[in-house]
């Protein structure tokens, strides 16, 4: 399995565009996730006061505006190990023999999505967070992070829907692309989506 968190932009694009199945729709998602948050800790870095004094207290210390970029930070890792772990998340349902092991292998399958789907909405949060306090000069990036994890979002319910009719995971990969959808909305004053009807089984 290629490690995807090392490989260079274009060898990605072409592992995407290639006629295989991994990477796909899942770790394409996480990617523009991780994107995302990059761009949000960009905005929230460039709009702190300064740096921060190494102490053993420093998150007492750490401006918003630090701990926003730590956070983002910690949420482009999340969405990059999701990116890896999608490479072989799909291979058990090509492999099922018979459609009780095809049942199984999807439901595991749409876990990595349906936690993608989780991290880009706290990314589109976060980004809504630090564009209200950046400056001019950045606060277009921060705004691009919210509309990238919410597309991403969206991208990962999806897929999760394809998977599974009903459930909890299904709905947890729902309710957080909604979470994405209203953060972009208070971002760029357009309306939220209505609720998705559930796909007939």
């Amino acid at each position: 399995m290629h490690d995807l968190i090392k490989q260079p932009l274009d060898e990605f694009l072409a592992s995407v565009a290639d006629a295989t199945p991994a990477p796909g729709g899942g770790s394409s998602a996480a990617v523009a996730a991780a994107l995302a948050a990059a761009l949000v800790e960009m905005a929230a870095r460039l709009a702190s006061s300064g740096p921060v004094a190494a102490a053993p207290d420093r998150a007492a210390v750490a401006s918003p505006s630090h701990r926003a970029a730590d956070q983002a930070r910690a949420l482009r890792a999340r969405a990059l190990r999701l990116a890896q772990e999608e490479l072989t998340s799909y291979a058990p349902i090509l492999e099922a023999r018979d459609e009780r092991e095809r049942s199984l292998a999807l439901a595991a399958a749409s876990e990595p999505p349906a936690q993608i789907a989780e991290v880009a909405a706290e990314i589109a949060e976060l980004g809504v967070e630090v564009a209200e306090s950046a400056s001019a000069a950045v606060r277009g990036d921060a705004l691009t992070g919210v509309t990238l994890a919410e597309a991403a979002a969206s991208a990962a319910f999806r897929l999760v829907e394809i998977n599974l009719g009903s459930g909890r995971v299904l709905e947890r990969a729902r309710a957080a692309e909604l979470l994405a959808a209203r953060a972009r909305a208070s971002a760029t004053g357009r309306p939220p989506p209505t609720a998705h009807a559930p796909m007939p089984n």
